[in-house]
């Protein structure tokens, strides 16, 4: 392979692609143009959706770019050697002009040729869309890539949860995709049959890039037809590619970090890799400053609040704070690591450098107003959580406590909680935040209300899927079962519960079916207001009953799942698609977390 850095490989993906008639275009901003439903750009395609559905792009049918991505559904797994929440996507587009044949090749070309990226071809699976009954098996792709020197017995097939792409919303655009994989390990890879992928051992296959195929329609009543414009639509994470091609082991090992990892070492005297606890501070750190410049830098820059975007980047600052000061960063060294990130992207992205003034000004400002209640809030903390034992909860009026006194988010709070075997009661916090906003603004409390990110039609969806998680779980495993906290973003929805161990393939199996079951039978979701003492003598379950108010509202889904939420949720079941159990982890003594998906 060829190692590159992060500069030379934007560099030789842009001119490659340039060299095959692609216009190079801007990176669009990080906050979504005219889309309320999202946050912030999540993708490479997110600023194009309109000429993939048909709309003329200035710049002509072939496109290439770089885009700034965030994505926070999963930012407590940052730490970790591959999450970030800001990224860089590289991707090229075909807005009805070339399809699979020159796309293949082309991608087979950039991975393996020796003036590229210089991948050892033997060292790379691909993926294809194994066929159902709504679309055929994509042969076509699979026999491309055994054309260009693919070795056969490394082209898998995956069903809809694993090549598929899209629509966007319950209708619209979708299709086919196909994905490269970095093989690490040949001695599992080579067991496999060709639809075997998905039970290869963790490690085995790295993916590197995907290519998505857009040439189905999906219609109102669930039928796909074929588009008449095909399109092409390309994804290469930029920092994950530099680990590969480096062989590194973690995406903050690359010369994006050095200088900024360099930095927080002088300032703490410590080493990044001196223990594994401080490696996952630095990362977070790392990570959480480099968002952080990027959002306040953006053409659109945005500050910290308590709503939307700026809700999430005080978030972030804010943890940034508190893992730096475990690792004895002073007052004021985001900023200083910040500097780092501004001189290493200035030449790429040159708004960070026009905005230095105001990320210098707004990191410090932050920085500065948590840090004067940090201290003071973790001894709140501690003298609470140790009046507590293992797999107990930190009640809702505590955790807004520490939000609005203190200034943690309630996000931080769950982490500090799940660090000590502790959750939080994350409906009562939302009740105690609605009574407090209800005082001054009406209407905000539901900006993150019931764990959602957002209310987006993917979200809202997965929240139904929720419930009928929850039901199918009682029914399953036990009756006792209650929900522990939620998080549910537009991609996957987390949920935690009280069990004691793992579910076994056979429940997991169970469990999916009981779920798929109610959404085939495409059962109304029926919401219907009554008092708290109604809701309770008529079955409905509510986990922290006692923070409701005297009214509550009540969603029933036939005969399988009746509970008190504050919503939103899909109208019928139907709409929901297929439900997936996508995997299992330990949150803290007795307590498990689900992560789940809809495939449409």
């Amino acid at each position: 392979m060829k190692e590159l850095t992060s500069e030379s490989l934007r560099n030789l993906y842009l001119e490659f692609f340039r060299q095959r008639g692609h216009a190079v275009i801007p990176s669009a901003s990080l906050i979504p143009e005219n889309d309320p439903t999202v946050l912030f750009t999540t993708a490479g395609m997110h600023p194009l959706v309109p000429y993939l559905l048909g709309e003329k792009h200035p710049a002509g049918n072939r496109l290439c770019d770089v885009q700034k991505c965030v994505r926070t559904g999963d930012i407590d797994e940052v730490g970790d050697s591959s999450h970030c929440t800001f990224f860089e996507m590289l991707g090229n587009w075909s807005l009805g002009d070339y399809f699979k044949q020159e796309m293949i090749a082309w991608s087979y070309e950039f991975l393996t040729s020796p003036e590229y990226l210089g991948i050892p071809v033997e060292d790379i699976a691909v993926t294809c869309f194994a066929g159902d009954e709504d679309c055929p098996r994509d042969d076509e792709s699979a026999k491309k890539w055994i054309e260009c020197g693919i070795d056969p017995k490394h082209v898998f097939f995956l069903p809809k949860s694993g090549n598929w792409w899209g629509p966007a919303g319950t209708t619209g655009p979708c299709g086919p995709d196909t994905e490269m994989h970095i093989i690490r390990n040949h001695a599992e890879a080579d067991k496999l049959s060709s639809d075997q992928f998905d039970l290869a051992p963790a490690g085995t296959f790295l993916e590197i890039w995907n290519d998505v195929f857009m040439q189905y329609n999906k219609t109102a009543d669930g039928k796909y037809e074929p588009l008449k414009q095909c399109n092409v639509d390309t994804g290469m994470g930029l920092e994950r590619t530099l680990c590969i091609l480096n062989g590194k082991a973690s995406v903050y090992e690359t010369d994006i970090f050095e200088n900024a990892i360099a930095e927080i070492e002088r300032l703490t005297g410590l080493k990044y890799n001196q223990s594994e606890d401080v490696t996952r501070a630095f990362r977070v750190v790392l990570d959480h400053v480099r968002t952080a410049t990027f959002m306040l830098g953006d053409t659109k820059g945005i500050v910290p609040s308590n709503t939307d975007q700026g809700y999430i980047l005080r978030r972030i600052i804010r943890r940034a704070v508190r893992f730096g000061r475990n690792i004895g960063l002073p007052q004021g060294a985001l900023n200083s690591v910040s500097k780092t990130i501004i001189e290493k992207y200035k030449d790429v992205y040159p708004e960070l450098v026009r905005n230095s003034a105001k990320i210098e000004e707004e990191l410090n400002k932050e920085e500065t107003k948590f840090s004067r209640t940090l201290a003071q809030g973790l001894k709140e903390f501690e003298k609470v959580a140790s009046q507590l034992g293992a797999g107990q909860e930190i009640d809702g009026v505590t955790a807004f406590h520490l939000y609005d006194t203190y200034g943690f988010p309630v996000e931080i709070t769950q982490e500090m909680a799940r660090e000590k075997g502790l959750s939080v009661d994350v409906k009562g916090y939302e009740a105690a935040y609605a009574e407090h906003q209800a005082k001054s603004r009406a209407g905000s409390e539901q900006k993150f209300a019931c764990g959602l990110a957002d209310h987006k039609e993917e979200t809202t969806y997965l929240h139904t899927a929720t419930h009928l998680l929850h039901a199918a779980l009682k029914k399953v495993c036990s009756p006792d079962i209650e929900q522990k906290g939620s998080n549910i973003t537009e991609e996957r929805l987390r949920f935690d519960f009280n069990f004691s161990r793992k579910l076994t393939p056979e429940e997991v199996a169970e469990v999916e079916k009981l779920v798929n079951d109610v959404i085939k039978a495409d059962v109304p979701v029926v919401m219907k207001e009554m008092s708290l003492e109604e809701a309770k003598e008529q079955g409905f379950t509510g986990l922290f009953e006692s923070k409701y108010g005297e009214r509550v509202k009540t969603y029933t889904i036939g005969d399988f799942s009746k509970e008190i939420c504050g919503g939103p949720h899909a109208e019928h079941t139907g709409l929901l698609g297929t439900f997936k159990i996508a995997k299992q982890e330990n949150v803290s003594a007795g307590v498990k977390r689900i992560k789940a998906v809809l495939v449409k």
